[in-house]
């Protein structure tokens, strides 16, 4: 495994390597979660690029870059396992502090975690587009964890045609339900206890959509009643078309839905997502 860490040194390197490519960008402290997609894109692609960079534009002024954890001898460790043939770890990817032209992101990136943390999503797309023109993948994979995110990069791909598959991987839990996240190292025993709520609330919104429930604001009251009983207040709880994302309040059968929720438990800021699926879809 090649560990590189400047963009010039990744395109020499990246140029005498022959085959099609595969992209798992993340921002380290790998877990379950990290690796799932790593598996996925291993078998997809001659060479596999794994990219660690923990990306100051999509962090706001008073949110937990200094703090997000940083373990790069374990995710070596890990990725090394995993067969990656190539880890690229950048000090920085942006000169003099930032880079002066970025991407900007209509309504799609207002809503859900958008609203909470403007600019968060032109940071997000900004630091895949110049890892996309980097490696120049044929191949890119995201969790579903991030739904939002994952609907944005696609869009972003489509509106600017660049050419890369995007592969989305279903969410990594805990056996709890918990969604695998480098933040739940913020949870102490007693609120990850509390932790497992965010998933009960969304599962008790997907069985009664399953069960014959369309209207989107009974399910929405089913899971704040979960979230309650686990002394959460959730910063949002949804439901939104999957691939729009604007805002259900009926289920049909020609909308896919998915349920979103979002709260602060602890000093942990945790998101997680679920299909609502009709009876007998």
């Amino acid at each position: 495994m090649r560990i590189i860490h400047t963009p010039e040194e990744l395109r020499v390197t990246l140029a005498r390597l022959p085959g099609t490519r595969a992209l798992v960008p993340t921002m380290g402290c790998l877990h379950a979660g990290h690796m799932r997609l790593i598996e996925a894109a291993r078998p997809r692609a001659a060479q596999l690029v794994v990219s660690i960079y923990v990306n100051p534009l999509q962090f706001g002024p008073n949110e937990d870059l200094a703090r997000y954890p940083r373990t790069f001898e374990d995710d070596c460790a890990r990725c090394r396992a995993a067969g990656v043939d190539v880890l690229f770890h950048p000090a920085t990817l942006y000169e003099n502090g930032g880079p002066r032209v970025s991407l900007t992101v209509d309504d799609m990136g207002d809503v859900l975690c958008g609203a909470s943390r403007p600019g968060h999503f032109a940071g997000v797309l900004t630091v895949v587009n110049i890892l996309f023109n980097l490696v120049r993948p044929d191949l890119a994979v995201f969790g579903e964890k991030d739904w939002q995110q994952l609907t944005l990069i696609r869009r972003m791909v489509r509106d600017l045609h660049m050419g890369t598959t995007i592969l989305g991987v279903p969410t990594v839990r805990e056996s709890d339900g918990l969604a695998m996240s480098s933040r739940n190292r913020y949870l102490d025993r007693t609120d990850r206890a509390r932790a497992g709520a965010l998933y009960a609330a969304l599962a008790s919104m997907a069985e009664a959509a399953a069960a014959g429930e369309r209207d989107c604001a009974r399910l929405i009251e089913l899971g704040r009643a979960q979230l309650h009983a686990a002394g959460i207040a959730p910063e949002y709880l949804e439901i939104r078309h999957a691939d729009s994302l604007q805002t259900l309040h009926r289920l049909r059968d020609d909308a896919p839905a998915r349920a979103f929720v979002a709260a602060r438990v602890g000093h942990a800021r945790l998101i997680d997502n679920m299909p609502l699926t009709l009876e007998g879809h």
